[in-house]
């Protein structure tokens, strides 16, 4: 039976809310003349259900290619300044692996800043695949980046077991739809979600896992 746990990224694994704060401030302030955002107000747009990032970040409806050009090039030296692993994080990782878990990461951020702060963390080398954005046709919360995982370790669905575990609806809705259970990650940029479980730190979430496996 393969046992295959797929993580978010942002808010989940890692806390990387100043950097995307201070990157998206730089953006404001050199191509559109505006005052900086807060932290707080930066995490509750990300967690948003609804929601225009390019107006609520830039006062727009259309993201300019050149201002996100710039976002871009900004992020790369700034993904790693401030960015860490949530506390329990990599205990968690290394529990799972060691029970013959499949991990793999499927974030809507690109792969490039996915797998460069995951590296700098030390935590890339636990993942079979970090899937980002810009390697699927339909991000989250469509189902697709699960299908990767699960179709790149041949997942057979009346055998086999996987999980998805995600602090934002989109993660659960992808994991509903993908017919796999979903993990609310309660520890991170949401504290209040849908899914199949809540879980309130890392701890409590290999519990669950560990779990479900001795039911199997």
């Amino acid at each position: 039976m393969k046992r295959i746990v797929i993580f978010d990224m942002d808010g989940t694994l890692i806390d990387s809310a100043t950097d995307i704060t201070l990157s998206i401030n730089y953006v404001r302030k050199h191509f559109y003349d505006l005052d900086a955002l807060s932290e707080q107000f930066v995490v509750d747009a990300i967690n948003s259900i609804e929601r225009n990032l390019s107006f609520l970040f830039y006062e727009t409806d259309h993201y300019d290619e050149k201002a996100k050009a710039l976002f871009e090039e900004h992020y790369h030296m700034q993904c790693i300044q401030n960015v860490r692993a949530y506390s329990g994080i990599t205990e968690t990782l290394v529990n799972l692996h060691a029970q013959g878990c499949i991990l793999g990461v499927a974030t809507n951020a690109p792969s490039q800043f996915a797998k460069r702060m995951l590296s700098h963390l030390n935590l890339a080398d636990y993942f079979t695949h970090i899937i980002g954005a810009d390697n699927v046709q339909y991000p989250k919360p469509h189902p697709q980046m699960i299908a990767f995982h699960l179709e790149s370790h041949g997942f057979v669905a009346t055998q086999d077991r996987a999980w998805m575990i995600g602090d934002n609806k989109k993660d659960m809705d992808a994991a509903a739809s993908a017919n796999i259970t979903g993990i609310f990650a309660a520890w991170g940029f949401s504290e209040h979600g849908d899914g199949d479980y809540l879980a309130t730190d890392p701890s409590e979430l290999c519990s669950i896992i560990l779990e479900e496996m001795r039911d199997d």
